[in-house]
């Protein structure tokens, strides 16, 4: 993990001390302050507007995959990292403009619900099983590693097991008091904390380096473009559409991000929430991915590479900058982790607990909620340490994720167009995927068998691929092998796209401006091309 320390003044730990105070304190003050129930814990009453919802979704993604990820994932491998940012801003798009609505119809509190809505209730369970492991596993435990790896590097009084203890009891604390409303008002502060850390990152170290005419003088020609050629290790051409399936499972199917959504006020406000959001994520570009090039040059003999953003932030920072550094990583740290651990308590009580027990008390959900939470805070401060075994951060979560979720992508997406698609097709669809990919992600990506047993080597964007290749064929055929002349499932209308929609969605011109969901959602297209364009 590196050994070398960075020193921090009494001025620096001052900042971050109060900081922590800060975000404990307004746990404790929405806790005393929090009704509605169970709806209020987990959906923030369903009353959010469309800035703190976007605000909330980008920095619950800005975590430690993003501040110690991308610029690890940059230094190493150059801006083709890039294509994981602007691939959320599209996939955003196509979540604000078709996904978001049908979710919303049907007034669910989880994502899995809807798919007992659509399906049945077995596709419900058996997704919401696999989203609480994921968030155990990757989502927790990846946001703790990412603390604990640059805190036990910037102090001698920390290993990385105690601060990982450090981090999880704070985020834990405001979590399990305040529910979404805390997570929401305290993602906001914090995306503007890390947005302004990041930036003041960015500016100094281009100064650093001589200013942008500099920046790429003498980096490898291969980092300094988002399209490389399809045999490179990183990421080939021909694995981006396994980044943009990935975007779809974290962005429209992830309880863990899309839990804000659906405590949106209304239709309009969750979309234009995810559409902001979709805007937040193209500075990402100078903010997460420069930096690690300006690293790169600077520090090119870097022990890891995920030491790039620690480096780069201890090195250049004068004091008490160092301090709003470090206030920002734990920011873009915490905002991962109790969206991680709201949505953990979410899926437990509504998918499993409520149901089994319909006369369960408010107060008694949101005790239980209360309870997971703070039973997954200790599970993931007790694992995240052994993340280490990967050879970045970056590649435990992109890889984790491309062998298992793009059949489960295949469900929801097939399931909003195709409306004899039936419960059967999606049950077994989503078992195969986990019964088939966990074996092949430990086969290929852990263990080294795939390799020893001579099979041909297939990067993982484009083993996400061959996955949901497979799904589409289990689902549609499965679906069509037990499709039956039964009454189709009463209200499965308001959930699948017709034409009639299509057309009522793209020629309706809303006002407000600011509330003209096509419209913002060219601009970020086209914002998404000038992007594209300028680094192919």
């Amino acid at each position: 993990m590196g050994e070398a320390k960075f020193d921090l003044s009494w001025i620096d730990f001052t900042v971050v001390a109060i900081y922590f105070c800060a975000i404990i304190a307004h746990g404790l003050y929405v806790s005393r302050k929090l009704e509605g129930g169970s709806e209020g814990y987990f959906l923030a009453g369903r009353s959010l507007p469309w800035y703190l919802i976007g605000f909330s979704l980008f920095a619950s993604n800005m975590s430690g995959s993003s501040f110690v990820g991308l610029m690890g994932g940059s230094y190493a491998n150059g801006v083709s990292i890039f294509n994981y940012e602007w691939t959320a801003a599209f996939v955003l798009i196509l979540f604000a403009i078709f996904i978001l609505p049908s979710y919303l119809r049907a007034k669910i509190s989880t994502v899995p619900e809807f798919l007992e809505f659509r399906y049945d209730v077995r596709s419900r369970r058996a997704f919401s099983l696999f989203t609480i492991l994921a968030i155990m596993f990757i989502d927790t435990a990846g946001a703790l590693y990412a603390g604990g790896l640059v805190i036990s590097n910037v102090t001698e009084y920390l290993n990385i097991w105690t601060a990982v203890a450090a981090l999880a009891l704070v985020a834990g604390i405001y979590t399990i008091l305040g529910g979404l409303s805390a997570v929401v008002v305290t993602d906001t502060v914090q995306a503007i904390l890390l947005i302004v850390g990041a930036a003041a990152l960015f500016w100094i170290g281009l100064e650093e380096v001589g200013g942008w005419s500099n920046l790429f003088e003498g980096v490898p020609d291969a980092k300094q473009h988002l399209i490389l050629p399809a045999s490179d290790d990183f990421l080939p051409w021909t694995g981006l559409w396994g980044v943009i399936l990935l975007g779809f499972y974290y962005w429209t199917i992830n309880q863990f991000v899309v839990q804000r959504t659906l405590g949106a006020k209304d239709l309009r406000e969750g979309q234009v929430g995810a559409l902001f959001a979709g805007f937040l994520k193209l500075p990402n570009l100078f903010l997460m991915i420069l930096p690690g090039i300006i690293a790169l040059k600077l520090y090119p003999d870097l022990e890891t590479p995920d030491l790039a953003f620690p480096t780069l932030a201890f090195e250049l920072m004068p004091v008490g900058i160092r301090g709003l550094i470090m206030a920002a990583l734990i920011a873009a740290i915490m905002s991962s982790l109790d969206s991680a651990l709201n949505s953990a308590s979410t899926l437990v009580v509504k998918d499993f607990v409520q149901p089994l027990r319909p006369g369960i008390s408010e107060e008694r959900m949101v005790g239980l909620g209360r309870i997971v939470t703070g039973l997954v805070m200790v599970f993931g401060a007790v694992y995240s340490p052994f993340i280490g075994s990967f050879e970045s951060l970056f590649s435990y979560f992109q890889s984790s994720l491309s062998y298992i979720v793009p059949t489960i992508v295949v469900v929801y997406i097939l399931g909003l167009f195709v409306p004899w698609l039936n419960g059967t097709g999606a049950f077994w669809t989503i078992v195969a995927g986990l019964v088939l990919g966990i074996p092949l992600f430990l086969a290929k990506e852990v263990t080294g068998l795939w390799d020893a047993a001579g099979l041909p080597a297939i990067h993982y964007t484009v083993m996400s691929t061959i996955m949901m290749t497979l799904g589409i064929v289990l689902h549609l055929g499965l679906s069509a092998a037990t499709r039956t002349p039964q009454k189709e499932q009463e209200g499965i209308d308001k959930l699948v796209w017709s034409g009639g929609e299509f057309v009522r969605t793209f020629t309706r011109w809303e006002t407000p401006l600011w509330h003209n969901r096509i419209l913002w959602a060219g601009l970020l297209s086209a914002g998404l091309i000038a992007f594209i364009a300028w680094f192919w």
